[in-house]
């Protein structure tokens, strides 16, 4: 097995299917996928199972649900990925040939706006200076490298800008295009500029030194 594709999940019934039929094609020899469910209470995990090669169960917390499917993946690369984005269809392809350690893709966001478009553009750039990613742009770490520096930090928020930090200590990060597809649902429940304030505010937070529990407190 090449690849295992992790994917945390919660009550996302509604669209889990929709999620997981595009990634069926490549499901196989060189392709596992992993659903980790941390506790819904609908029918995720009934709708999943045909659908996935392993369903495990966790504990609710991103964190936790990612290292519980890192733990039984049989795959020499780890693909994290969550349930509202859409890899390009020879993601493998693409990882193969350009990830030697650790990277991740580009992001554009759907359905999208003037000002979604200049948000993703800001994510990929922010991401290209800094060689930190967060889960929207789908992690890729090889098996080696994701054991040798210990996997998520099982903290409430925070925990992919927590393992980058530790990542890029051994190297920067692959930038993979053609980019990625991830669902726009936050900003525009939340409204947009309310969503972009919030989540530099928190990451400055963070930086600042406040502890991921507070910040999941403030998210929340």
């Amino acid at each position: 097995m090449e690849f295992s594709l992790i994917m945390p999940m919660r009550n996302e019934a509604s669209g889990i299917q929709q999620s997981l039929m595009p990634l069926q094609a490549q499901r196989g020899a060189e392709l596992e996928i992993i659903l980790v469910d941390g506790g819904s209470s609908d029918a995720t995990a009934e709708r999943a199972r045909p659908l996935v090669d392993q369903l495990v169960e966790s504990p609710p917390g991103r964190a936790r649900q990612m290292n519980a499917g890192a733990a039984v993946a049989r795959g020499d690369c780890l693909v994290f990925l969550h349930a509202d984005t859409c890899l390009p269809d020879n993601f493998t392809e693409i990882i193969r040939q350009q990830v030697t350690g650790w990277g991740r893709f580009d992001v554009q966001l759907s359905p999208a706006s003037p000002l979604l478009n200049l948000v993703a553009w800001m994510m990929n750039q922010r991401s290209r200076l800094t060689h930190i990613c967060t889960g929207d742009q789908a992690l890729v770490i090889r098996r080696a490298l994701f054991e040798q520096v210990g996997g998520y930090a099982e903290i409430p928020l925070m925990e992919d800008i927590e393992l980058c930090k530790r990542l890029r200590r051994h190297s920067h990060p692959a930038r993979l295009r053609p980019p990625l597809t991830t669902s726009s649902r936050r900003w525009q429940k939340h409204g947009t500029m309310r969503t972009i304030v919030l989540m530099w505010w928190l990451r400055l937070a963070y930086w600042l030194g406040v502890s991921p529990q507070r910040l999941a407190r403030w998210y929340r």
